[in-house]
């Protein structure tokens, strides 16, 4: 923030509260809706710069020693007091200061002001670009790097979180910090796989005066990924649905559930996912469950599906990604696929797109894993949908002499998919050219009146390593990892001009 006479700050916040005052008496009635979005827009980039003020605010406040002169125990509670926010709220705002703001130096250096430790997330937030709820989660995903981490590997890191977070919403970004992580360690996360197993555990509460009980879980990653295979099947809507006497509980491959009856029950099925998640539990903690009357989902037997590279299967080691978007530690993957699992073979051509397979009006088996494999899930641009909620889509429809071949098929969740049609509210795909930078790929093109451009974009989120501008620091793999903790980015041995007390 650029220093300026008291007077001058009077004016403009002034000039502001008069500005929200106007805003607030008048009717949006007459605006058509293109102005309507583009005013959702510029007040959401408003909101986000004005936390940029309350941050150095924050600052001003914790050097004039104002929490401890009102009594408060910290910053926190002290913001909590004073502006009737919640406490969760309260340490937010306390912690984006912490790591945002400038602060400035007494003593010796008090001419020095300490930069933030999150210089390139304070940019964004200072242009408005990303928000506060942005700013927690990258602090979290940064608060994940390992103390042996390099500093130029963590700055890197930082980089690309701040600038991922200005084109995606908050939910999106621990997935860019997965694979962040992944760059940083190559080898695979810095924890190991004997840490995982000492972390596994399911505990049962006691049952409350209601006679319920809560199930708190820790699950390794070979029982996420079963986990959620069976979950795909059993706690889709219309599945195991105690309240309606025609929801189909199980099913074999000799006599599968008919559609028409399991859209009927979806139609009608009211519960929530969690709701739908512990019918699915109770249906395999069933006496009489049986594994093999999972049947099939979306054409394929329930199983577990994962995809790795076979640079990551020749050293074992790395990430595999299973089809419901989950990961799991290429040499686990490798030692159930000896135990108990079929060898899936894809061959892709230099673009990591799946060769010539077949054709017929619905996607076979080798097909639907082969779109597993190359796409990962839904294809348009923004939805996290993962593959075992997608289904295979023609990207030239059937009806239109588009052929079932590999090259015109693509993932679809059930939402996006009713989202393609004909007319100028309909969505159209299609398939990226050689010239392309992502050829072979498919390219989702939004209506007029949701992207005026027009411009064809594929979906990031399924292939994040994507989203990297630039490479990591060019050191070798074991570089990363500094055998020195390196020293926090501010000096500690300088007081700030309010020392922060502990944290909440």
């Amino acid at each position: 923030m650029e220093s300026g006479g008291e007077s001058a700050i009077v004016t403009g916040a002034a000039a502001l509260v008069a500005a929200v005052e106007s805003l607030t008496n008048l009717s949006l009635i007459p605006l058509p809706d293109t102005d309507i979005v583009a005013l959702m827009q510029q007040i959401e980039t408003c909101t986000r710069r004005l936390a940029s003020v309350q941050r150095d605010l924050i600052v001003q406040a914790c050097a004039r020693s104002l929490p401890a002169r009102n009594g408060s125990g910290s910053p926190a509670l002290y913001l909590q007091s004073v502006l009737h926010i919640s406490h969760g709220d309260a340490i937010n705002r306390w912690r984006a200061a912490e790591d945002l703001a400038v602060w400035h130096r007494v003593g010796d250096n008090a001419d020095a002001d300490m930069v933030p430790v999150l210089p390139s997330v304070a940019q964004a937030l200072d242009e408005g670009a990303i928000s506060l709820d942005h700013v927690r989660v990258i602090r979290q995903v940064m608060n994940r790097l390992p103390g042996k981490v390099a500093p130029e590997a963590r700055a890197y890191a930082e980089k690309q979180l701040a600038l991922q977070a200005r084109a995606l919403d908050p939910t999106h970004l621990p997935r860019i910090g997965e694979m962040i992580l992944g760059f940083l360690d190559p080898d695979g996360k810095l924890t190991e796989d004997a840490d995982r197993q000492n972390q596994r555990s399911a505990v049962l509460s006691p049952q409350r005066y209601d006679l319920m009980s809560t199930l708190t879980v820790e699950l390794t990653p070979d029982a996420r990924a079963a986990f959620d295979a069976v979950m795909a099947k059993l706690a889709r809507p219309g599945m195991c649905n105690p309240a309606d006497k025609e929801s189909p509980w199980a099913e074999d491959e000799d006599n599968p559930v008919p559609r028409d009856v399991l859209e009927a029950c979806a139609a009608r099925d009211e519960r929530s996912k969690a709701q739908r998640q512990h019918d699915a539990l109770l249906a395999v903690l069933h006496p009489d469950f049986n594994p093999a009357e999972l049947g099939s989902h979306r054409g394929l037997p329930v199983s577990t599906i994962m995809t790795m590279s076979i640079e990551d299967v020749e050293r074992a080691a790395g990430v595999a990604t299973t089809a419901t978007g989950g990961q799991v530690p290429v040499e686990n993957a490798l030692r159930l696929m000896a135990r108990h699992c079929k060898t899936f073979v894809l061959v892709k051509n230099k673009n990591g797109m799946p060769l010539h397979i077949g054709e017929i009006r619905l996607a076979n088996p080798a097909q639907r894993l082969a779109l597993i494999a190359t796409e990962r899930g839904c294809t348009r641009p923004g939805c996290s949908a993962p593959a075992s909620m997608a289904a295979a889509h023609h990207v030239t429809e059937f009806s239109k002499g588009g052929p079932t071949d590999i090259e015109n098929l693509t993932l679809a969740c059930d939402h996006c998919h009713a989202l393609v049609k004909d007319g100028p509210r309909g969505w159209k795909t299609i398939k990226l050219g050689a010239d392309s930078d992502f050829p072979g790929r498919t390219a989702w093109i939004a209506p007029a009146h949701v992207d005026p451009s027009r411009t064809p974009r594929v979906n990031h989120l399924h292939h994040p390593g994507e989203l990297l501008t630039e490479a990591p620091p060019s050191m070798g793999p074991r570089n990363y990892c500094n055998p020195v903790r390196p020293q926090p980015v501010r000096d500690r041995s300088v007081r700030r001009t309010s020392t922060p007390p502990a944290r909440q």
